[in-house]
């Protein structure tokens, strides 16, 4: 195992970020955990010690959106950037407020490119052969009704993950996309609660009780709510090494069903 790479997470203070940093740092790797707000990092130095994990797991508050904490970073030698932090905003694409949908561009689409070109200058100039990962979705590759806003955001990492791996490979430098299903960190369940500050019954043509009932139908049950331990366990599998697929759905019956969906959308009528 290559104990010498140094790993650095974004998004690191809950779920898959905060349990990968964990399993790396057991796993025996430098783990830098960026996480936003400085509690996370008082809770997680906190649990990093309680595990004896104190050598090999740094906590630093990094915001994707603080150019401070950014420029910080990059003083960093990391070989590895998992680009893993995100938001997101849910409800009807065609009713949503075009700064929320914006916001939430800037936090998971511009931002984790602004710091990934950075890193990416730094490996070049370095000489280093590194690796930048990024936490896409299932959400990435299909769009549902009532979670679109936030799966706009992952198609555009898909599409800026495709071309990076093509602009850097000849460079040594891999990218790389990990697509989680539905796994309950309780991240989507937070994103299905955001449209409910803005939808007004009064006002939207969408129905609060109606939007309501399809997140349900979507969250509310078991493929929906998979336990996120099988997710954290393959991140630490695919982030630190040095080969493995491109695109990494995990579990496989959404792989199969998003191959299953992609085949059929050319078949697509209107």
């Amino acid at each position: 195992m290559p104990t010498y790479k140094t790993i650095l997470i974004t998004g690191a203070g809950s779920g898959f970020g905060e349990g990968t940093s964990i399993g790396l740092a057991k796993a025996g790797y430098q783990v830098i955990a960026g996480v936003q707000i400085s509690p996370q990092v008082t809770a997680l130095r906190n649990k990093a010690a309680e595990l004896k994990l104190e050598k090999n797991l740094r906590v630093e508050k990094l915001d994707i959106l603080d150019d401070y904490d950014v420029n910080r970073a990059l003083e960093w030698d990391v070989d590895v950037l998992f680009n893993n932090a995100g938001c997101g905003e849910s409800g009807p694409l065609f009713e949503i407020p075009v700064d929320l949908l914006r916001k939430n561009f800037e936090t998971n689409v511009f931002a984790p490119l602004a710091l990934s070109q950075k890193f990416i200058a730094k490996f070049i100039r370095e000489k280093k052969k590194g690796k930048v990962v990024f936490t896409s979705s299932m959400g990435g590759i299909v769009s549902p009704v009532g979670l679109a806003p936030y799966c706009t955001t992952k198609f555009a990492i898909e599409g800026m993950a495709e071309s990076l791996h093509n602009e850097v490979a000849g460079r040594g430098i891999q990218i790389q996309t990990i697509n989680p299903g539905g796994y309950f960190t309780g991240f989507n369940e937070r994103v299905g609660e955001t449209a409910f500050r803005w939808l007004d019954d009064s006002k939207n043509i969408t129905k609060r009780a109606d939007l309501a009932a399809q997140l349900d139908l979507l969250l509310g049950n078991d493929s929906g709510r998979l336990d996120p331990k099988e997710m954290i366990d393959a991140m630490i599998k695919i982030v630190p090494s040095d080969k493995g697929k491109y695109r990494n759905v995990v579990p496989k019956f959404i792989d199969d069903f998003l191959r299953d969906h992609q085949s059929k959308s050319w078949e697509r009528t209107i």
